[in-house]
């Protein structure tokens, strides 16, 4: 059957009204910018022909009931369907588990009892939007998909014809989009925990795409063993604040999915954002680049980590802004081998067209 689409993706929203702004000396996420930052995206995609938008959780600061009524009450206001899932800042604890899909029922919750759905978005297209957010026995966070979750999802997917595109968005990130993210303790908490047996159950079912959010990065990863690509998407109050744009083509002789993506680069309140992110960013950088010299793999010592930390400045903002290349030629080789390993590997990041 062919078909052809075009939707959008923004992710980490982290909508903030005013009066309800966090601020840490520490924070890396601007989220005094998440309204003007929306806006502007909002403004770019009202001149498209868009089919629909997806939101892959943290939507919201930290949950406020405003912010959430706030983003509700503007999405309504959009020419074309919005469907969302939860990320951990939507649900910061047990309790509010229960609170997040009420708020959007007219976005993919038309069953606010659980926290995941299905539906058909398009003739031929099928959605399946995941919560990857539960609690440890000490009521921290982790990323994992229950039982319960994951028997309704093999359930949905034997069930869904075989000739329907079946689209996966879920907020922990499913696939590596870093060397050793799922096991260094400072990139593992953004990956979900029980991914392989999720991998598994969407190879199984011959499903090729799944979006994600959380880590804050411009990635797309590849499976080989799943033949499965995680799109992940930076957030829109961190440097590079992008969103992107996918066009999904499908004929007689061919499947393809086309991405570009775009930045905010200007908000009234800050009208050279690109710039002033970087530097946030980067004004923030030393412990971050400290802690990650001196635990493991690298443990390097605190002096000549110290020394190392000015050279890795923009490290993390380039990794965010994807499609990145590094070069340390006067590091330590360990440290070298290390942090040259970041650099970017097909598919491109930003601008690809992903032959299925």
């Amino acid at each position: 059957m062919e078909l052809k689409f075009k939707f959008a993706i923004a992710s980490d929203l982290h909508i903030a009204l005013p009066e309800t702004v966090w601020d840490h000396p520490s924070r890396f996420h601007l989220v005094e910018f998440s309204i003007p930052a929306l806006e502007v995206v909002l403004s770019h995609l009202a001149q498209l022909n868009l089919d629909f938008l997806l939101l892959p959780g943290d939507l919201t600061q930290h949950g406020e009931p405003d912010n959430h009524m706030w983003l509700t009450a503007r999405l309504r206001q959009l020419p074309y369907p919005v469907y969302v899932i939860p990320g951990n800042h939507d649900v910061p604890t047990v309790e509010s588990m229960d609170c997040f899909a009420p708020y959007y029922r007219q976005f993919g919750y038309k069953n606010p009892s659980r926290l995941y759905y299905d539906c058909e978005v398009l003739p031929g297209v099928h959605l399946i939007g995941l919560n990857s957010n539960q609690f440890d026995a000490d009521d921290g966070q982790i990323g994992w998909i229950d039982r319960v979750q994951l028997d309704w999802l093999e359930s949905v997917l034997s069930r869904v014809s075989k000739d329907k595109l079946v689209l996966v968005m879920v907020h922990h990130n499913i696939l590596e989009h870093m060397p050793g993210q799922a096991s260094n303790p400072l990139s593992k908490r953004y990956m979900l925990d029980n991914a392989d047996r999720l991998c598994q159950l969407l190879h199984q079912a011959n499903v090729k795409l799944v979006f994600t959010g959380h880590l804050h990065v411009q990635d797309i990863a590849y499976s080989d063993r799943f033949d499965l690509y995680d799109i992940t998407t930076g957030s829109l109050v961190s440097y590079p604040h992008p969103y992107r744009v996918l066009t999904y083509e499908r004929d007689r002789d061919a499947e393809r999915l086309s991405i570009e993506s775009y930045r905010v680069e200007a908000i009234p309140e800050q009208p050279n954002l690109q710039h002033f992110s970087r530097e946030w960013m980067g004004d923030r950088s030393h412990l971050f680049m400290l802690n990650l010299l001196t635990k493991p793999p690298l443990n390097l010592p605190s002096a000549i980590a110290s020394n190392l930390t000015p050279h890795l400045r923009y490290f993390w903002a380039n990794i965010a802004d994807g499609d990145a290349e590094f070069s340390f030629p006067n590091f330590p080789t360990n440290a070298k081998k290390y942090f040259e390993a970041f650099s970017d590997r097909p598919p491109a990041d930003n601008n690809a067209i992903l032959r299925l």
